[in-house]
């Protein structure tokens, strides 16, 4: 497990040293646990600095995750010389209920219909040699009520 800590080192630069020290407890607790993942579960399964409190801050507070990826992409993933494309995809993912954030409908294009859904719009860089794709950026694409009924 402490390789995965070292390899957080090449993000050190562009995060506050307080938020890379509750990432590191955080990531320990993740994968120390099993089952169900909560807030709760990994305050409990977290060293000394693992309160839920910190760890409720922690995601709440605003951090560049874009920026994130990259670096640690760049440096750990990514061979000089090499060809890479940067490629985008919408992804949907079926969902049912009224209280999540973003539900609407969408096409899903499995499914050949607009079914109740998440949507979300990925940029992944692509490696061509390797044939596997980075994440570099996730965004959830949610409808502005207001201008679907100005018509």
């Amino acid at each position: 497990m402490t390789e995965i800590i070292t390899l957080l080192r090449c993000i050190a630069p562009i995060i506050a040293k307080k938020k890379h020290k509750q990432l590191e407890i955080i990531i320990q607790a993740l994968l120390s646990m099993r089952g169900r993942i909560t807030m709760l579960g990994l305050s409990r399964w977290s060293e000394k600095g693992g309160s839920y409190r910190t760890i409720t801050r922690f995601f709440h507070s605003k951090i560049n995750w874009e920026e994130i990826n990259w670096m640690f992409i760049k440096t750990h993933l990514t061979k000089k010389g090499s060809i890479y494309l940067l490629g985008g995809d919408e992804v949907v993912v079926s969902k049912s209920g009224k209280h999540t954030y973003g539900v609407d409908r969408f096409y899903s294009s499995i499914q050949n219909q607009v079914i109740k859904s998440l949507a979300f719009l990925n940029l992944s860089l692509i490696s061509v040699e390797t044939r596997k794709a980075y994440p570099l950026s996730t965004q959830q694409i949610v409808r502005d009520k207001r201008r679907l009924y100005q018509r």
